[in-house]
């Protein structure tokens, strides 16, 4: 049984999300940050049964869903205060588990790192995956123009039918061309990019003036060479993040951001997680199969 310190609460695990950075841990790939738990799952949703719930506005059998840094394929997990949310009003639990990984890691890094404001638009990679159908509905809400790329046409249709104005079928379409000619040459504002490699240099011919790239994995590979003219000459910016080893304050102040914004979205129902399937916690493997073969729209998550 995990031992909740200050500041964390012990959470009764009904289910966990499976995410991309689950698989690269097992594989090798990932490991944990010192001091996490080295079980897989970075976002859970349950009922808090003990520990200390600090000026969080959280007690004692309240449902939550929290983002970890791991630990989350498990029946109890110990998570800080701070990273717990409520779960909002007509989600599931299993729907709730779908939360935090994903909201989390879009807001911090297409709102807050991207900097996408009123006006612009965003093209989205990866646009079936539980990230890109985050993307697609939360920035589409918020009123933004949203582009996509998937790998086949049925999953660019879905994230078409999440709210993106053009879904392109990356393996059959040039996204550059079609964004350019989606654009009228323009460009977008904003690239979320989970592939980097030799999709940079693309996404800079998919920029618009003063545009920004913001990587956040990198299943194209990590190095590529770029035209830093193009850079300098359109004032240009290529950044990206990792939320996993991030303090618990930094995780905090998105968790506060996200029920100022987006839960009130999420109760209205103007945005909801996509629940490809769901499998029980000694099933794991079969879920990893799944995510491994890269046919699924939205997320994957485990019941407990």
């Amino acid at each position: 049984m995990p031992e909740p310190k200050a500041g964390e609460v012990l959470v009764k695990v009904s289910a966990a999300g499976v995410n991309r950075p689950d698989v690269f841990q097992r594989k090798g790939n990932y490991p944990p940050p010192p001091g996490a738990s080295d079980l897989p799952g970075l976002e859970i949703a349950g009922e808090i049964v003990g520990g200390d719930t600090g000026d969080t506005g959280l007690a004692i059998g309240d449902k939550v869903c929290a983002l970890l840094a791991g630990g989350g394929y498990a029946e109890y997990c110990a998570v800080p205060a701070a990273q717990c949310l409520p779960i909002p009003a007509g989600l599931s639990e299993i729907e709730a588990a779908a939360l935090p990984e994903t909201y989390f890691t879009v807001w911090t890094n297409v709102f807050d790192r991207g900097g996408l404001s009123e006006g612009e638009t965003l093209l989205v990679h990866g646009g079936a995956s539980g990230i890109g159908t985050t993307a697609i509905q939360l920035a589409t809400a918020l009123g933004h123009k949203v582009y996509a790329t998937a790998g086949s046409d049925e999953r660019a249709a879905a994230a078409q039918s999440l709210g993106a104005v053009l879904g392109i079928n990356y393996r059959t379409q040039d996204f550059v061309e079609e964004i350019k000619k989606a654009t009228d040459g323009r460009g977008v504002d904003v690239v979320l990019d989970m592939v980097a490699g030799d999709y940079i240099n693309r996404d800079i011919a998919c920029l618009a003036d003063d545009g920004r790239i913001v990587i956040i994995a990198l299943l194209g590979g990590s190095k590529a060479t770029i035209d830093c003219n193009h850079v300098m000459r359109r004032r240009l910016t290529v950044t990206g993040s990792t939320l996993r080893p991030r303090p618990v304050q930094f995780k905090q102040r998105i968790a506060q951001s996200l029920k100022a914004h987006v839960w009130p979205l999420l109760e209205a129902g103007k945005v909801r997680p996509v629940i490809h399937a769901t499998f029980p916690l000694e099933r794991a493997c079969d879920a990893h199969a799944m995510m491994d073969a890269g046919d699924q729209v939205g997320k994957i998550v485990l019941t407990v």
